[in-house]
């Protein structure tokens, strides 16, 4: 049996615990700001996209923040540590609310809510973002991954300091 298999044959409590598992380590990445490691969260050919839930809902295309490889996920982590000009801040990320909707065409579909916290470093802590994660994850190398990962931000206001994945 296959990698694919194992996963497509788990029961619901094993595939949400595998599924917690991935999101807990993804947002642990994020959140200690360990950006080198995030592409690793993703296939090769990925799409990863940050979406106002007004644009989503219309089917409009415009996302503030699309990547479509994990190259161009690696990309946006240069232009953190080497480019981008911004405040010192910390951003916290929480997942919640995490379910496995099925298989397709050989991804697993999920969904999860989120919320951002941001805090610079001589403010109070501010709710950042807030929204729904819709993802297709893969298995490679034994592992579940993101093919796609779509982050729908609830607030129809662009946040004008989204330096970091969300």
């Amino acid at each position: 049996m296959g990698a694919d298999d194992r996963f497509a044959r788990m029961d619901a409590h094993g595939l949400r615990l595998e599924l917690e598992a991935l999101y807990a380590s993804y947002a642990a990445c994020l959140n200690e700001e360990r950006f080198e490691d995030w592409p690793e969260f993703f296939v090769e050919r990925c799409l990863y996209r940050i979406v106002p839930r007004e644009n989503f809902e219309r089917g409009l295309p415009l996302a503030i923040w699309s990547c479509e490889s994990k190259g161009a996920l690696a990309d946006r982590v240069v232009a953190i540590r080497k480019t981008a000009v911004y405040a010192p801040r910390h951003v916290r990320r929480l997942v919640s609310g995490i379910r496995a909707l099925g298989w397709k065409d050989g991804a697993l579909e999920a969904r999860a809510s989120y919320a951002a916290f941001e805090t610079l470093l001589d403010e109070h802590t501010k709710v950042f973002n807030v929204g729904e994660c819709r993802d297709l994850i893969a298995v490679e190398q034994d592992r579940l991954k993101f093919k796609e990962r779509t982050c729908i931000f609830d607030s129809m206001l662009v946040p004008n300091s989204l330096i970091f994945p969300l």
